[in-house]
C-alpha cells in the first residue's frame, strides 16, 4: 500500500515512511516546501497552517489544520494545499494580494499561516463577517501587526472568493473519489501506520493490535512526538472511517460517532444546548477543532477535558466496541481515577448518545481559563436543571479541573432537589477538594466553582421570571 494524496492537481504516492512522521517535517524536509513555518510545534501559533480538502458527499470541502501535530499518514485520500500553491503565473492569490494591499504582514513569519486560514474560510462561506474572520484566525498568532490589517484583508478577499481551486473542484473530487474506500496499511507487524476506511475495519484492526496507538485528530498525541519525543511505532488512524464519525439527530437525542470532529458536531450540539456550542467554540482553535474529536476528548480521560463535564451533566451514554462486541454505560462511569478509564486494550470509544433536553430542563455550561481562546480550563462547569415552575425537581452537575476525573457534584445535587431557585442560592457547593497547579490555586477553584453554581441559578431565576412575564 502507498500513502496517496492530491497535490497540485496530481496524485502523489509515498510508499514508505516512519509511522510518526509529522506532515510539517515531510513538507519542509522531504518536499522542501518551506513556506509552511515551524513556530511552537504544538498547534498553538498557526504558523504551520495548511489546508486539507476532504471528500464530503461527492464534493471537496476545505479546512485549515496545523501541520506540526498532524501525522503524515492522516492526509491519505485528501487534497493538500500549502501557501506555495496559491499564486499562479506570477499573480498573487486574492488572499495574498489583500494581505499586501492592507499591509497585513510585517516580519512575515506568521503570514503563510494567516493566508491559509483565510483561504479555507473563503472556501467555506460566501458571505464572511468580521466575527467569522476573528474565529478563523484565533489560532494564528502575530506579534507585529495588531491583527486589524489582517482582518481587513479577510474582509477584502474572502467574500465570494473565486480561484483556481473553485474552478478545479470537480476534477479534485473525482481524483479523491478514486481512492475513497481504500484501507491503508504501511509498514509491518512491529511498526506501521494504518488508516481503515470503515468502522468495521477499524474495530477489527484495533482488536488485532491492542497495543497500537489509536489516533483521531492527534491534537494531543502529536505533542507526545514533538514535545516529549515519545516514538509511536504502531498507529491506527480513525479519520478515514466515515461511519465512525457520523452525527445523527433523532427525536430523542443526538448520536455522535467518536470520530466526529468538534467542527462536525458543533451545529447539532449547539442547536440542542446553546452553551455546549459556546464552550466548543473555545476549545483550541479552528485548526484544532477541525482535527480534534469529541470521542478523543472523552477517551483520554483528562480531568480538564471540556466536553466530559457537559456530557455528564446532560446524561449522555457512552458505547464502547471491542471487535464485534459492544457495551454501553453512563458516561460518568467511564472515568475511574486519574489516568484510568473503564476501557480494555483493543476496545474503542465508539459512540456518545446525548438525550435531548425536555421542555422543563435547562442547561448551563461555563469554561474558565486565563485566555479566552486556545487555553485549557482552570475550571469547567456544567449544569442541567429540571424545573417544576421555579422548583428544582432534579439537578445534574459536573465539573472539570476540580478532581482527578470529570466528576459529578452529587451532594450538591441532593441538596438542591426540592428547593426553589431563590432557596437554592444559599446551597454551598462542597463536593470537591481541588489541587493547586499552574492554572489555578485550590482556593480559586473552590470559590470559582461556587460562584458558577450561583451564576447558573441566577440566570435561571431571571429566565424563569421573564417567561412568566411574557406568558
Amino acid at each position: 500500500m502507498a500513502l496517496s494524496f492530491l497535490r497540485r492537481g496530481k496524485m502523489v504516492q509515498v510508499e514508505n515512511f516512519v509511522p510518526d512522521t509529522m506532515l510539517l517535517d515531510y513538507l519542509r524536509l522531504t518536499e522542501r516546501s518551506r513556506g509552511t513555518k515551524e513556530g511552537c510545534n504544538e498547534g498553538d501559533c498557526g504558523a504551520c497552517t495548511v489546508v486539507l480538502g476532504d471528500l464530503v458527499n461527492g464534493s471537496v470541502q476545505y479546512k485549515a489544520v496545523n501541520a506540526c501535530i498532524l501525522f503524515l499518514g492522516q492526509i491519505h485520500g485528501k487534497e493538500l494545499i500549502t501557501v506555495e500553491d496559491l499564486a499562479e503565473g506570477g499573480k498573487l492569490h486574492p488572499v495574498q494580494a489583500a494581505m499586501v494591499e492592507t499591509h497585513g504582514s510585517q516580519c512575515g513569519f506568521c503570514t503563510p499561516g494567516f493566508v491559509m486560514s483565510l483561504f479555507a474560510l473563503g472556501h467555506q462561506k460566501q458571505n464572511v463577517s468580521r466575527d467569522d474572520i476573528l474565529l478563523a484566525i484565533a489560532g494564528n498568532l502575530c506579534r507585529c501587526t495588531g491583527y486589524k490589517p489582517i482582518v481587513d484583508a479577510g474582509l477584502k478577499a474572502c467574500n465570494k472568493l473565486s480561484d483556481k481551486f473553485s474552478a478545479d473542484a470537480k476534477q479534485a473530487a473525482a481524483a479523491l473519489q478514486s481512492i475513497a474506500n481504500e484501507d491503508l496499511f504501511i509498514g509491518n507487524e512491529d511498526s506501521f501506520f494504518a488508516a481503515p476506511a470503515s468502522g468495521a475495519a477499524l474495530a477489527t484492526l484495533a482488536a488485532k493490535y491492542p497495543q497500537a496507538r489509536i489516533v483521531a485528530g492527534a491534537t494531543d498525541i502529536g505533542l507526545w512526538v514533538t514535545k516529549l519525543m515519545r516514538p509511536q511505532k504502531q498507529i491506527i488512524y480513525t479519520g478515514r472511517a466515515t461511519d465512525f464519525a457520523e452525527v445523527k439527530v433523532s427525536g430523542d437525542g443526538i448520536s455522535v460517532g467518536a470520530g466526529a470532529t468538534y467542527t462536525a458536531a458543533l451545529n447539532a450540539l449547539s442547536s440542542h444546548a446553546a452553551d455546549f456550542g459556546s464552550v466548543v467554540r473555545r476549545i483550541g482553535s479552528t485548526q484544532v477543532r477541525n482535527s480534534g474529536t469529541i470521542g478523543g476528548n472523552v477517551a483520554n480521560g483528562s480531568p480538564i477535558g471540556d466536553t466530559p463535564p457537559m456530557l455528564i451533566a446532560l446524561g449522555a451514554t457512552l458505547t464502547l466496541r471491542n471487535g464485534e462486541a459492544t457495551r454501553a454505560m453512563p458516561i460518568e462511569d467511564y472515568f475511574i481515577a486519574y489516568g484510568k478509564q473503564d476501557r480494555v486494550p483493543g476496545e474503542l470509544v465508539w459512540q456518545i448518545d446525548v438525550p435531548k433536553l425536555k421542555a422543563n430542563q435547562q442547561f448551563k455550561a461555563y469554561k474558565i481559563s486565563k485566555r479566552f481562546d486556545q487555553d485549557i480550563s482552570a475550571v469547567m462547569a456544567a449544569f442541567r436543571f429540571t424545573l417544576d415552575g421555579d422548583v428544582i425537581s432534579e439537578a445534574r452537575i459536573a465539573f472539570g479541573g476540580m478532581a482527578a476525573t470529570p466528576k459529578r457534584a452529587t451532594k450538591t445535587e441532593d441538596a438542591l432537589r426540592g428547593k426553589t431557585l431563590a432557596q437554592a442560592l444559599s446551597i454551598t457547593l462542597d463536593d470537591y477538594a481541588p489541587l493547586t497547579d499552574m492554572r489555578a490555586s485550590a482556593e480559586y477553584r473552590r470559590e470559582t466553582a461556587a460562584a458558577l453554581l450561583k451564576k447558573a441559578l441566577l440566570e435561571l431565576q431571571g429566565e424563569t421570571q421573564t417567561r412568566v412575564l411574557v406568558a
